[in-house]
């Protein structure tokens, strides 16, 4: 316990090998600093973001490993999901993302793609790792 605040069963990191660092970067950075996230370590394979406890960390993929395919319908992660404070935010991460270029996912559906009590956005990364922006929605 740290400061009367329960870690047990946290998330300390998270720790992505992604196959272009700096595209990584370029998609990463500016949403987890919107997210509150600040940049925490950097090195010429990597760089990690933090914010409270809590940090994402990108490296980069060796060369030997480029070769093999992710999916995230594979084994392994499928997503990542972040909470927003709004529905608002969730419409503002859209326009910023579509902005940027990035598809958003199930689009046909969204932001209701999880269902019509749950407001989300769904976008991938540059290695198709899927992200979710959820707002909390009071029930």
């Amino acid at each position: 316990m740290r400061k009367g605040i329960e870690l047990k069963g946290k998330i300390h990191h998270i720790e992505l090998y992604v196959s272009d660092l700096k595209k990584s970067i370029d998609f990463w950075g500016w949403m987890l600093e919107k997210l509150g996230y600040h940049l925490y370590q950097k090195w010429e394979e990597g760089i990690s973001w933090r914010k409270d406890d809590t940090y994402l960390v990108l490296v980069q993929t060796q060369e030997k490993y480029l070769n093999i395919p992710y999916h995230r319908c594979g084994t392994g992660l499928n997503h990542i999901a972040f909470f927003l404070d709004s529905k608002q935010e969730v419409d503002d991460f859209t326009t910023l993302l579509k902005q940027r270029g990035i598809d958003i996912l199930y689009e046909d559906r969204h932001p209701y793609a999880g269902g019509t009590d749950y407001y989300a956005l769904y976008c991938e990364d540059p290695d198709r790792i899927k992200i979710e922006l959820v707002a909390e929605v009071d029930k």
